[in-house]
C-alpha cells in the first residue's frame, strides 16, 4: 500500500484479497466520529465520486467509523479492519483517532482518491487485512513563515490539508518580524495599516543587488483567523501564533516609533524592513512596551484557543540597550546583571502573564539564556544542544534544529538548487533525522514533547516556492515525527525511497509542486539570485 508516515502494524488476509467499494457502500459513524465521516464523505467521497450513503441503506458493504477507547496508544491511536465481505472498520481510540485512520483509507484507496473529482472510471478497491497504528510524538509540527512572505488565507487552509494527509498536527504560524506584521489587532491598528506593507523586497540573500520594487504585504483578518483555527481544529492541528518579542519587531516600531529605542535614534524614521538578516532595531524594555504587547497577546488569546503561545526570543541584538539610557536604568532598577538578563526579565514577564490566564509560554531556545520559568517549553533550533539543556533542566522542548529540518536550506549540492541556503539537506538527510538525543536519560527523553520542520521564507515569494522547498521533504519528517522508526543508521531508506515513488503520484494528485528526485524543473530554478550556500556538512551543536 506504500503508506506514508508508515504504520505500526500491518496484516494482509490473502494477497488477492479485497473490499470493493461501490455506490452502494454505506458510510457508517458512532458518537465521536461524526467528523471524521463528513470529512470523508465531502474528500473522499468528490474523489472517488461514490455517495457513501446513510447507514440502513448498504447494499454494497459499510464504512463504519467508531471511537474505542481501548484501542492503545494514546487519543489519536486507530485500527482499520478490511474485510472482503462486510466492508471497512476504521476504530479510534478518540475522534482525532478516527480522522488519523481515515487518512491512511484514502491513502489505501490510490493516488486518485487525492484529486476533487473523478478522473476515470475505476474499481475502488481497498486490499484486505488489519492495520494498527499510533504516533511517537504528540507534537507533529511545521512552521510557516508568513511574515516574511504573506500566504494568503487559501495557502494557508491548502496547508492544513496537506499537513492532514501526512498526521501533522501542530501549524506554528509565523506571524510577525521585522519585514512584516500580518495579524489584525484591533486595540492597535497601525500594526497591519502600516506593519503589513514593505515598499520594496531584497531577491535573494543580503549579498544580492536584486530588489522587488512592488509593496508587499497582507495580514490575516480575525475573523480570517477564527476560519483557520476552526478549519485546523476539524482536522485535528492546533494552530500556534508566534507574535515575536523582543527582537525581530521592527515593522511593530514602523507600526508605533514609542515601541523602539527613542533615546538612541530616530524610530519614526524607520520603515518595515525590505532586507532580510540579524536586525539591530529592537523593542525598548519599558512598562509602555510591555502594556503594548499584553494588549496585542490579549487579543491573540481570544483568538488561538490552544495551550501554547509562542513568543519567539531568538536573535535580539543588545546593543541600543547597552546604549541607552532607558535600557541602562531599567537595568539598575531591577538588579539586574546585564543586557542579557533584561531579555529574560521580559520573557519572565510574558511567561507570568500567560501562565496567569491559563496558557504557556514557548520560545526559541535563546530563551534559556538566564533562566527560565517551570513551566515554558522550548523550540530547540540552533541544533540540540538547547533540547537538551531545557530537557535536563526540567522543560518540554520541540526540536526542530537547523541543522536536519530547516527546509529552507538547500536540497542538494547541484549549482541548480534555487537560491542555495546553507548546507544541503536532502531528502534522505531527514528521513533519517532522530528528534531525542542519545545522551538523554529515560525520563529526559520524555520531555521531548514533540519535533518540527521549519520553513523561513526569506527567498520564498510564491506558494510554489514554497511547495518546491517543503515537499517531498515534509513527507520524510511526518513520518519521523509519527512512526516508531529505528536508529537513524538501521532506517530502510531503500523502502522509504519505494514507497515515495507512489508518494509522489498522490502529491501530484493534490496539486503539490515538489522537488522531483532528479532536481529542480527549469522553472523551479532561479538564475542570477544569489544565496549563502556552506560547504560540507552541517554542524551538530
Amino acid at each position: 500500500m506504500d503508506l506514508i508516515p508508515t504504520p505500526s502494524h500491518s496484516t494482509a488476509y490473502a494477497a488477492d484479497a479485497t473490499f470493493t467499494l461501490a455506490p452502494g457502500t454505506a458510510l457508517e459513524a458512532g458518537p465521536g466520529a461524526e467528523n471524521a465521516a463528513r470529512w470523508l464523505r465531502a474528500v473522499v467521497g468528490a474523489a472517488t465520486g461514490l455517495p457513501f450513503a446513510s447507514a440502513g441503506t448498504a447494499a454494497d458493504g459499510v464504512v463504519r467509523l467508531a471511537v474505542d477507547e481501548t484501542v492503545p496508544g494514546g487519543p489519536e491511536a486507530y485500527r482499520i479492519t478490511v474485510d472482503p465481505a462486510s466492508g471497512v472498520r476504521i476504530t479510534g481510540a478518540g475522534p482525532a483517532g478516527v480522522f488519523w485512520g481515515a487518512q491512511t483509507f484514502r491513502q489505501m484507496l490510490g493516488p486518485d482518491a487525492f484529486r476533487r473529482a473523478p478522473v476515470r472510471d475505476r474499481v475502488w478497491q481497498v486490499p484486505s487485512g488489519h492495520l494498527s497504528d499510533a504516533p511517537r510524538f504528540g507534537w507533529r509540527g511545521f512552521m510557516l513563515d508568513v511574515a516574511r512572505h504573506f500566504m494568503p488565507k487559501d495557502g494557508v487552509l491548502r496547508y492544513l490539508d496537506l499537513m492532514a494527509a501526512h498526521k501533522l498536527n501542530v501549524l506554528h504560524l509565523h506571524l510577525t518580524d521585522d519585514q512584516g506584521w500580518r495579524l489584525e489587532i484591533r486595540r492597535h491598528p497601525e500594526l497591519t495599516a502600516k506593519g503589513a506593507w514593505r515598499e520594496r523586497t531584497k531577491v535573494g540573500l543580503r549579498e544580492s543587488t536584486l530588489w522587488d520594487e512592488r509593496p508587499h504585504g497582507g495580514y490575516y483578518t480575525q475573523d480570517d483567523i477564527r476560519e483557520i483555527v476552526a478549519y485546523a481544529a476539524e482536522r485535528h492541528i492546533t494552530v500556534v501564533p508566534e507574535i515575536d518579542i523582543p527582537g525581530h519587531s521592527q515593522a511593530a516600531i514602523a507600526s508605533y516609533p514609542e515601541l523602539g529605542n527613542t533615546d538612541v535614534l530616530d524610530t519614526g524614521a524607520l520603515p518595515v524592513l525590505p532586507s532580510w538578516g540579524v536586525n539591530p532595531n529592537v523593542l525598548a524594555p519599558t512598562d509602555e512596551t510591555l502594556r503594548f504587547y499584553e494588549d496585542v497577546f490579549t487579543e491573540v488569546l481570544e483568538l488561538f484557543p490552544g495551550e501554547f503561545v509562542h513568543i519567539g526570543g531568538d536573535e535580539c541584538p543588545k546593543d541600543q540597550w547597552r546604549d541607552s539610557a532607558t535600557a541602562q536604568t531599567r537595568i539598575k532598577e531591577l538588579d539586574l546583571e546585564d543586557e542579557d538578563e533584561l531579555q529574560s526579565w521580559i520573557i519572565r514577564h510574558f511567561d507570568r502573564w500567560l501562565a496567569d490566564r491559563g496558557r504557556r509560554l514557548i520560545g526559541w531556545d535563546e530563551i534559556l539564556e538566564g533562566g527560565l520559568a517551570p513551566g515554558a517549553a522550548v523550540s530547540s533550533w540552533r541544533g540540540f544542544a538547547g533540547g537538551i539543556a531545557a530537557a535536563k533542566a526540567g522543560h518540554d522542548v520541540v526540536m526542530c534544529p537547523e541543522s536536519h529540518v530547516y527546509l529552507d536550506w538547500r536540497q542538494s549540492e547541484s549549482p541548480d538548487e534555487p537560491v542555495p541556503i546553507a548546507h544541503a539537506r536532502t531528502l534522505e538527510d531527514v528521513y533519517r533525522f532522530e528528534p531525542v538525543p542519545a545522551d538523554l536519560t529515560e525520563d529526559e527523553a520524555r520531555r521531548i514533547i514533540g519535533t518540527q520542520a521549519n520553513l523561513w521564507t526569506e527567498v520564498m515569494d510564491s506558494v510554489r516556492v514554497v511547495d518546491y522547498m517543503a515537499f517531498p521533504r515534509l513527507a520524510a519528517f511526518a513520518e519521523v515525527a509519527w512512526s516508531a522508526l529505528p536508529a537513524p543508521a538501521e532506517r530502510d531508506w531503500a523502502d522509504f525511497e519505494s514507497r515515495m515513488r507512489t508518494h509522489y503520484a498522490r502529491l501530484d494528485a493534490l496539486g503539490v509542486e515538489y522537488r522531483p528526485p532528479g532536481g529542480p524543473l527549469p522553472w523551479q530554478r532561479r538564475p542570477g539570485v544569489v544565496g549563502r550556500p556552506k560547504p560540507g556538512p552541517p554542524p551538530i551543536r
